[in-house]
């Protein structure tokens, strides 16, 4: 597929996109009907996702721009023309986001009883408890690093946070860089100070001085017998990509350790954040010594890296965050989890009677997909578990089952990602403690990564075997089921099952099956299926038929679907899109897309789940699974959507898309030029996250 053979003034561009998705997350945080301390998450959340963007999307792009790739992108844009409009555009956010942390968040802060302290602010009791805290906690964590002919400038960590500093020496009248690196990881960000020494009113007051502050305040005792001339504090980004050559491994996991190492050591500086009154003389030796361009220089109005702000989320105050609940047991699974483990063979006789859809976190993750691994681990009658692991918590009471299983003697199979970006390390130990237990672990296939969320369960009933399996949009992750919300299927159909044994024959190198009876697979028959579903909507309309498509996804970026979309929208064909993050699609636009309609939600919980359906006139057909509409799942991920052909279950996913369509709280609506709004809103607010909480146990009744 030729991208040059598209109009180009039909797409935005993907990375400015994102910029777009991101400034929502900041705008959203900056609402006056949020509570603070849910304030400073979608803040850290800003910033948070400005570091990966750097790391992953702007590296690439600074390394077409060195290699002079000039190759543009689908709307028209040169890789350099790219980092120009990001550049200006994360400034203006940035810029954004430091007013409002220095200003009204900090006010918000205080109001509240939390109080960001400045060291030269505090007393002499105070000053003298912060300066007994320095010289016992983090005085013997630190390590100077002068700059010299015989000591080369130091190599800076990514997202490490620095102080920069010249010192003189009167015994050899010359001046000295010295580079200081903040120990946050190991003593955090955020000093508290006790409330008897700050004298405070009320016990549930807090006081914090930044570790960074009182370092900087303390320097004396670190450069001891010797000036210190000025400091200022410093933070890079680097290009984090994973360098791999898979066909010339014979060892992947041992291959992608290496990457790893080197990962650590080297990766180009792509941005070099500095405070705003960083004294020029730093700076020049600070671009000197990165080897930065000033265009990639970020001057700084608050404190850097204000993710840490995150930190703060964990003071115990609940009347300072929206109090979110932790799910309930999905209500068909109700009774099965009030039984004893003994009694296992209840969970697979119901899923004989029924499919169930399960929706997180509304859906608790511990009493549906946790118990679904758990009781084929103990149940004696369970032959073999299958399972791709992308996202594992660090403690993962799935492993642990996966673990017992293989105890229990059943065959265990399980597939670990080890490509999946900023998971790599825990996905080596998972991977290595699973097969320590004498589970078969496999890597998945070359030039591929493993994206698809499945879980099959083989079982030994009346003499024959039986497959139980699940489907989902998200994880097997105990940590992040509880605020991304996900979809999942828990069935026996006999076809999907049959595909998902081939799937995972096809992943375990045993066989080359590519066509299957009705999963959607990337990259052999997802995208064709797509195509055939959308066009079947055109075909629909122009035969004078009702045509409609509603779909939620994380991001719809790949041109040939796109430009389907236009085509359809052009015959009449009703469009509704969820979309939480990247839209490369113009909606409502003119000749082009006026029966297009683009909405995104962004609330307490991460939209994470991908739902597609379809009119089909009047017989609907409905779609989930781990792919979006982008060009790496369709064609170069391994990805599963399974239809959901249970009418009720039908019904209850078009329900609930409405609940998204008629948010009028967490949604923002696109226009015909790419910009984002908030929906007006009336006397009768419409939340879909909140609305979910207290009815998505009812929709299980429909």
């Amino acid at each position: 597929m030729n991208i040059e053979n598209f109009n180009q003034n039909k797409f935005i561009n993907r990375e400015l996109s994102w910029i777009k998705f991101n400034e929502r997350v900041l705008l959203t945080g900056m609402e006056k009907d949020y509570k603070v301390l849910d304030k400073i998450k979608f803040c850290s959340i800003f910033s948070n996702n400005l570091d990966e963007f750097f790391m992953v999307r702007v590296a690439s792009l600074k390394a077409q721009v060195d290699a002079d790739i000039q190759k543009k992108s689908i709307d028209g844009l040169t890789p350099q023309e790219q980092l120009n409009q990001i550049n200006q555009n994360v400034k203006n956010l940035t810029l954004i986001q430091e007013n409002f942390v220095n200003k009204e968040l900090k006010e918000e802060l205080e109001k509240s009883g939390i109080y960001l302290k400045k060291y030269k602010g505090l007393n002499k009791n105070e000053q003298s408890w912060a300066n007994n805290y320095f010289l016992s906690s983090i005085f013997p964590l630190l390590t100077p690093l002068v700059v010299d002919p015989a000591h080369p400038f130091p190599f800076i960590s990514n997202l490490s946070l620095n102080l920069a500093a010249l010192i003189t020496d009167s015994e050899i009248s010359k001046n000295q860089f010295v580079r200081v690196k903040i120990p946050t990881k190991n003593i955090g960000r955020f000093v508290q100070i006790p409330n008897e020494i700050v004298q405070a009113q009320r016990k549930e007051d807090h006081y914090f001085i930044t570790v960074e502050d009182l370092i900087g305040n303390n320097l004396d005792k670190l450069f001891n017998g010797m000036k210190c001339l000025s400091f200022s504090f410093f933070r890079v980004t680097r290009d984090a990509d994973l360098e791999l050559k898979e066909l010339e491994a014979d060892d992947l996991l041992i291959a992608v350790e290496k990457s790893l190492q080197k990962r650590r050591i080297s990766g180009d500086v792509v941005r070099l954040e500095v405070e705003e009154n960083i004294p020029q003389n730093i700076l020049n030796l600070l671009i000197e010594g990165i080897s930065i361009s000033e265009e990639y220089v970020y001057f700084s109005k608050s404190l850097l890296g204000l993710d840490d702000l995150n930190l703060l989320t964990k003071i115990k105050r609940k009347d300072l965050k929206e109090n979110l609940f932790i799910g309930k047991t999905n209500t068909q699974l109700r009774e099965i989890n009030s039984t004893s483990s003994s009694e296992a063979k209840s969970l697979f006789k119901l899923l004989r009677k029924k499919d169930i859809l399960l929706h997180h976190p509304y859906d608790l993750f511990t009493s549906s997909i946790e118990e679904f691994i758990n009781r084929a681990a103990d149940d004696p009658s369970v032959m073999a578990i299958k399972i791709t692991l992308y996202r594992v918590s660090k403690d993962s009471p799935i492993i642990e089952a996966l673990i017992r299983a293989a105890e229990n003697g059943k065959e265990v199979m399980t597939l670990v990602e080890l490509k999946a970006r900023f998971d790599e390390d825990n996905n080596i130990q998972w991977a290595k403690q699973l097969e320590q237990a004498g589970i078969h672990v496999v890597y998945g296939i070359i030039g591929f990564k493993t994206h698809t969320k499945i879980s099959l369960i083989v079982r030994k009933e009346k003499g024959r075997l039986r497959n139980y399996f699940h489907i989902g949009t998200g994880n097997y992750n105990s940590i992040t089921s509880c605020f991304y919300t996900d979809i999942g299927l828990l069935s026996t159909d006999t076809e999907i099952a049959s595909d998902l044994i081939e799937l995972f024959n096809y992943l375990s190198g045993f066989s080359k099956q590519k066509n299957y009876k009705k999963l959607l697979v990337s990259p052999f028959s997802m995208r064709n299926k797509f195509i055939f579903l959308i066009k079947r909507e055109i075909s629909n309309a122009k035969n004078g038929k009702k045509g409609e498509i509603i779909a939620k996804m994380n991001s719809l970026v790949d041109p040939e679907i796109i430009n389907l979309l236009y085509e359809a929208s052009k015959v009449g064909v009703k469009i509704r899109l969820i979309i939480r993050g990247i839209c490369c699609l113009y909606p409502q636009k003119n000749q082009l897309s006026e029966n297009i309609y683009v909405t995104s939600i962004i609330g307490h919980f991460l939209e994470h789940s991908r739902i597609f359906w379809f009119y089909n006139d009047n017989k609907p057909e409905a779609y989930i699974g781990s792919a979006d509409w982008m060009r790496r799942n369709l064609d170069r991920r391994i990805e599963a959507i399974t239809p959901i052909e249970d009418i009720k279950l039908k019904k209850q996913l078009h329900n609930l898309l409405n609940i998204y369509l008629n948010d009028s709280y967490f949604a923002w609506e696109m226009d015909a030029k790419g910009n984002y709004f908030k929906k007006e809103t009336t006397l009768n607010l419409n939340k879909s996250q909140f609305e979910l909480i207290e009815d998505w146990h009812k929709l299980n009744n429909v």
